[in-house]
C-alpha cells in the first residue's frame, strides 16, 4: 500500500485534532498542495502529481469521515470516489466528485449535512451527490454522463457489498451498442461547441478535440466493450499498435503537464489555455523568443501537433469500435475498384495490408478515390492505420515520379472534393509529407488575434473557400465572386496559390516572396507551363496587394487605380486575384470580413477592370471624371433655379469632395447646402444607399481646427467605429467632411430612429463651443488586448502632388484612441485631410493624410517631432482601463 508521510502523516494528525479540527483540516490541506506543488515544479511529473494528490484527498476524506459518519452503521453507507477521481486523477484544482451512496433513505440528514458542510468549510472544491441503489440506477438510465461516472467509481470507505451491488445493477444498464452510439455522439456535440478544430487560439485542452476527454473517450469504450482497465489492454486485443499506444501515452503526459502548470498558474480550475497564462508557460517549459519565432507560438505549435496526433488517433479508434460494436453482425457490402482497393460497407479499403509497400503511389490515389466516388464515406480504420505507417516512403524520389506528380495534379483538377481531401491528406501525414515546406508551417500560430488558426489550418480554409466559390448550390453567399469564378479557365491555378499563399510563413523575410520561390518551383516540377507557373506565383506574391489597396489608399483618386492596375499586369490576374483576395480574408478571421470590406473590394475591382479593358464605362482622368461626375448632377438638379449658385458653390468646394461622391450624393448635398437656413450652424447628413452596412455622415459647417477631434470624440462616445474619413477645407470659409462608421461588432445601425438621434446628436455637439481637451473614453474591452499590446509607431512621407503629408500610424487598438490622435493634431497645429482606418485583431494600422492650418504638407522638423513624440506618448501611456 502507497504510503507519503511527507504529505500526509496520520499519526502526526491524530496528535493534533483537538477543538479545531476544521484549522487542523485547512493546514493539512494547505500543507499537502504546498508539497505537491514543490515537487511539481522540481520534476514537471504530472503523472506523480495527479496520483499523489488523489491519494492525498483519499487520507483527509478517510479522516473527515472517520470523524463525522464513523458512527453511522457501515452496512447501509459508502462513500465513493467517481469520475476523474475515482480513476485515482486529481489535478491541482480538478472537482473532486464524490457519490454517498445509501442502501435506502436516511431518516435523518443531519449527520450527512455536517459532513457535506465540512468539506467545503475545510475549502475542499467537491462535487457531490447522495443517491440510494434505486436513485443511482435511474439516474444512470437517464443520463450517459451519470452511467459513464459510476462506470469509474473507486471506493473509499463504508459497504464494500452495497458499492458492488452498485456496480453489478448499474452497468448492464446501457448495452455496448447504445454506450457507444450515446458517447459519439456526445463527442460529436462537444467538438461542434469549439468548431471542430483544435487550433483555436485558446484552446480548452480538457474538453476540445485532440484534448483530455478525446483520450478518456477511447477509454471509456474500451472499458465498456471490453472490460479493459487500461489503455494498454487495447493493445492485447489488437485494437491498438505498440506504437499508437505511446503516442496516446506522450499525448497524454504532455496535456496532463499543461494543465496541472495551467491550475497552479491560474489558482483555479481552468481548462481553457488563455493568453493570460500562455506566457507563463511557454517559459515554465523553457521556450525561449528568438529568430525562429517566440516561445509562446512554440508551445503552442507543441500544444497543436499533440492534439492533431491523438484526434487522428481518436477518430481511427472509433471507427474500429464502431466496426466491432455495431457492424459485427451486419452483412458486408464489398465493391472492388481495383486491385489495390475497394469499398466495403461504404467505406474504402485497401485490398491488403502490403498494398502502400508494393504501390507507393496508392497513398495519393486512394484521395483521388474518394473524390471521385461520392458515395464513399470514409476511409476504413485499418486502412487509416496503413497510410499512418507509409506515409515515409513519400520522399524527394516519390515526389519526382512522373505518376505521383500526375495525381497529386489530378486530385486538384477534379469538379468534386478537394476540401475533404486535403483535409484528409493533412491528417494523416500526406500533405505535409508531399510538401515539406507544408509541414514547416503546420501547427503554427500567430501570437494575435487578427489570425485565429494556425498558419496550415487558415490555408487549408482558404481553398475550401476558393472551391465553394465555383460551387452553384453556395452561389448565393458572394454571387458577385461565384459570376466571376466562370471567368477561370484553371480553376486548379487558383487552388494552388491558396496552398501557397502562406506556406513561407515563419522563416523570416518577406514570407510572400519566398513563397512565390516555392509556388513557381512546385508548379515546374509538376509540369505546368511557364505562364500558369508564374501565374500560381504571381497570387502567391501578391495575395495581400489587394487588401491592402483597399485599407490603406483612397480609390477614388484615379492616380491609385492606375497604380493598382499597373502591378495586376493582365486583366484575368485581377479576377483571379479578387477570389483569392476574398478567400483569404474570410479563412482569417471570421469578424474581418464585412459588407463594408466587400463593397470596397468590387469598387477597386470595377475601376480596375475598367481601365485594363481601355476605359471601359471609366475614364482614369481626374478633370474629365469630376465634369462627369457634375454632368450627372446637374440632370439630377435641373429643376432647382440657382443655377449661378450651383456654379459658385461646386467652386468652393473644389475638385476632392467631387472624387469621394457619386452624382447622386452631389445633387442631394449641394441642394441640402443652398437651402440650409442658417449658414452659422453645421449642416449634418447622413447619405442614403451606403456601401456595406455602414452608415456614411456629411457634415459642412464653417471651418473648424478641432472639427475631427470634435466628430470623432463624439461617434466614439456612440460606440461607433469610423472606418473611413475625409476632411476638405473649401476655398471660402467652410469645411465638408465625410465619416464612414459602423455600429458594435461592426454591424449596421439597426434603427432609423437611432440615426437620427445621432445626426442630432452630433450637429448639437458641434454646434457648442469647445476647448481642445477631451474627457477620456473609458469602456470594457475584452481582456485579451492587455496581452498584445502594440507599441506606437509612427511614420511619416511626402505626398509633394497632392501637398499633404501622409502620416502610417500603429497602435494598440482600444476605446477613443482615434479622437486620442485626434487631440494630438489639435496640440501640434495639424490639420486632417483624409483618414483610412483598419483594424487587425488588437492592431490599429491607420493612415491620416494631413496639412498645416495653412493647407499645406507639414516639411518643418518641429511639427513632425512634435506629432512623433506626443503621439508616441499619448497612445502608449494611455490609462484606458482593460477588464
Amino acid at each position: 500500500m502507497y504510503t507519503d508521510l511527507e504529505l500526509f502523516n496520520p499519526q502526526l494528525f491524530a496528535d493534533n485534532l483537538g477543538n479545531k479540527p476544521v484549522d487542523l483540516f485547512r493546514n493539512v490541506l494547505k500543507h499537502g498542495h504546498t508539497v505537491l506543488k514543490e515537487r511539481f515544479q522540481a520534476s514537471k511529473n504530472a503523472i506523480n502529481y495527479v496520483t499523489q494528490r488523489a491519494w492525498f484527498i483519499d487520507q483527509v476524506l478517510l479522516q473527515v469521515w472517520q470523524q463525522y459518519c464513523g458512527d453511522m452503521n457501515q452496512d447501509t453507507i459508502a462513500l465513493v470516489a467517481v469520475g476523474g477521481y475515482g480513476r485515482s486523477e486529481l489535478h491541482p484544482h480538478s472537482d473532486i466528485d464524490l457519490l454517498l451512496l445509501l442502501k435506502e433513505p436516511l431518516a435523518d440528514t443531519t449527520q450527512i449535512e455536517k459532513l457535506v458542510m465540512l468539506l467545503w468549510d475545510i475549502r475542499l472544491n467537491i462535487g457531490h451527490s447522495v443517491r440510494t441503489l434505486k436513485e443511482c440506477e435511474q439516474e444512470a438510465i437517464e443520463d450517459i454522463t451519470v452511467a459513464t461516472n459510476l462506470m469509474e467509481a473507486r471506493l473509499l470507505t463504508g459497504s464494500e457489498k452495497l458499492f458492488k451491488t452498485m456496480q453489478t445493477a448499474t452497468v448492464p444498464l446501457w448495452s455496448t451498442k447504445k454506450f457507444f452510439a450515446a458517447k459519439t455522439e456526445e463527442q460529436r456535440q462537444r467538438h461542434q461547441k469549439y468548431d471542430d478544430t483544435a487550433d483555436n487560439l485558446e484552446p480548452n485542452i480538457k474538453e476540445g478535440p485532440g484534448g483530455l476527454r478525446d483520450i478518456q473517450m477511447i477509454g471509456w469504450i474500451a472499458k465498456r466493450h471490453f472490460g479493459a482497465t487500461t489503455l494498454h489492454d487495447l493493445v492485447q486485443h489488437s485494437f491498438l499498435t505498440e506504437k499508437e499506444y505511446q503516442i496516446l501515452q506522450e499525448g497524454q503526459k504532455f496535456l496532463w503537464e499543461i494543465r496541472c502548470l495551467l491550475h497552479l498558474t491560474a489558482e483555479r480550475n481552468e481548462e481553457r489555455l488563455l493568453f493570460d497564462f500562455q506566457r507563463t508557460l511557454a517559459k515554465a517549459y523553457d521556450y525561449q523568443d528568438d529568430e525562429a519565432g517566440l516561445g509562446v507560438e512554440k508551445l503552442m505549435r507543441q500544444y497543436y501537433r499533440t492534439v492533431k496526433k491523438i484526434n487522428t488517433l481518436n477518430d481511427m479508434l472509433l471507427q474500429l469500435f464502431q466496426e466491432a460494436i455495431l457492424y459485427t453482425n451486419v452483412p458486408a457490402s464489398v465493391y472492388k475498384l481495383n486491385k489495390r482497393f475497394q469499398i466495403r460497407n461504404n467505406f474504402i479499403e485497401a485490398i491488403h495490408d502490403k498494398v502502400f509497400l508494393i504501390y507507393p503511389f496508392a497513398l495519393l490515389e486512394i484521395f483521388l478515390l474518394i473524390q471521385q466516388y461520392p458515395q464513399i464515406k470514409g476511409i476504413r480504420a485499418s486502412t487509416i492505420r496503413l497510410i499512418l505507417h507509409y506515409n515515409y516512403l513519400i520522399d524527394s524520389i516519390f515526389c519526382q515520379d512522373l505518376c505521383n506528380r500526375s495525381l497529386f495534379m489530378e486530385i486538384f483538377r477534379q469538379p468534386q472534393g478537394l476540401t475533404r481531401a486535403l483535409r484528409q491528406m493533412n491528417r494523416y501525414g500526406i500533405l505535409p509529407a508531399y510538401i515539406p515546406e507544408f509541414e514547416k508551417i503546420a501547427g503554427r500560430m500567430q501570437y494575435d488575434l487578427f489570425h485565429v488558426y494556425t498558419v496550415d489550418q487558415h490555408t487549408l480554409f482558404v481553398v475550401r473557400n476558393l472551391r465553394r466559390l465555383f460551387l452553384s448550390e453556395h452561389s448565393d453567399e458572394f454571387p458577385f465572386c461565384s459570376k466571376l469564378s466562370k471567368n477561370i479557365p484553371k480553376p486548379e491555378l487558383l487552388y494552388l496559390a491558396g496552398l501557397f499563399h502562406d506556406i513561407a510563413k515563419g522563416r523570416g523575410g518577406d514570407h510572400a516572396k519566398l513563397g512565390e520561390k516555392d509556388a513557381i518551383n512546385f508548379c515546374k516540377l509538376h509540369d505546368l507551363n511557364n505562364r500558369d507557373a508564374r501565374l500560381v506565383g504571381w497570387m502567391t506574391r501578391n495575395h495581400l496587394l489587394m487588401s491592402t489597396t483597399v485599407q490603406r489608399q483612397d480609390i477614388s483618386d484615379p492616380d491609385v487605380i492606375k497604380t493598382f492596375a499597373h502591378q495586376i499586369e493582365e486583366p484575368n490576374h485581377l479576377d483571379y486575384l479578387f477570389l483569392l483576395t476574398v478567400a483569404d480574408i474570410r479563412a482569417t478571421n471570421s469578424k474581418l470580413w464585412t459588407n463594408w470590406k466587400e463593397s470596397l473590394l468590387i469598387d477597386l475591382y470595377h475601376k480596375t477592370h475598367a481601365l485594363l479593358h481601355h476605359g471601359q464605362g471609366y475614364v482614369l482622368n481626374k478633370q474629365l471624371h469630376i465634369q462627369d461626375i457634375q454632368k450627372e448632377a446637374r440632370i439630377l438638379l435641373n429643376r432647382l433655379s440657382f443655377n449661378k449658385k450651383i456654379n459658385k458653390l461646386w467652386k468652393d468646394l473644389g475638385d476632392e469632395y467631387f472624387l469621394c461622391s457619386s452624382p447622386k450624393d452631389v445633387a442631394r448635398e449641394t441642394k441640402a447646402i443652398l437651402t440650409h437656413e442658417d449658414a452659422n450652424s453645421p449642416l449634418v447628413l447622413e447619405r442614403s444607399a451606403t456601401k456595406g452596412g455602414t452608415e456614411f455622415i456629411m457634415i459642412y459647417t464653417q471651418n473648424k481646427d478641432h472639427l475631427f477631434a470634435e466628430t470623432s470624440y463624439f461617434l466614439e462616445q456612440q460606440n461607433l467605429t469610423i472606418i473611413d474619413a475625409y476632411i476638405i477645407p473649401t476655398q471660402g470659409k467652410y469645411t465638408i467632411s465625410g465619416y464612414t462608421v459602423v455600429g458594435e461588432n461592426g454591424k449596421k445601425l439597426q434603427y432609423k430612429e437611432l440615426v437620427i438621434e445621432i445626426l442630432h446628436g452630433l450637429e448639437q455637439a458641434l454646434t457648442c463651443d469647445s476647448d481642445s481637451s477631451f474627457d477620456p473614453i473609458t469602456r470594457r474591452i475584452p481582456r485579451q488586448i492587455k496581452h498584445f499590446s502594440v507599441p506606437t509607431q509612427v511614420k511619416f512621407t511626402q505626398d509633394h502632388i497632392n501637398n499633404h503629408t501622409v502620416i502610417e500610424l500603429i497602435t494598440t487598438d482600444q476605446p477613443g484612441v482615434l479622437s486620442r490622435i485626434a487631440q494630438v493634431f489639435i496640440s501640434c497645429e495639424v490639420r486632417i485631410k483624409r483618414a483610412k482606418i483598419a483594424t487587425f485583431g488588437t492592431k490599429a494600422e491607420d493612415i491620416f493624410f494631413i496639412t498645416d492650418y495653412e493647407n499645406h504638407a507639414l516639411y518643418s522638423s518641429e511639427q513632425l517631432n512634435c506629432l512623433n513624440k506626443e503621439l508616441v506618448e499619448s497612445l502608449d501611456m494611455s490609462t484606458t482601463k482593460i477588464v
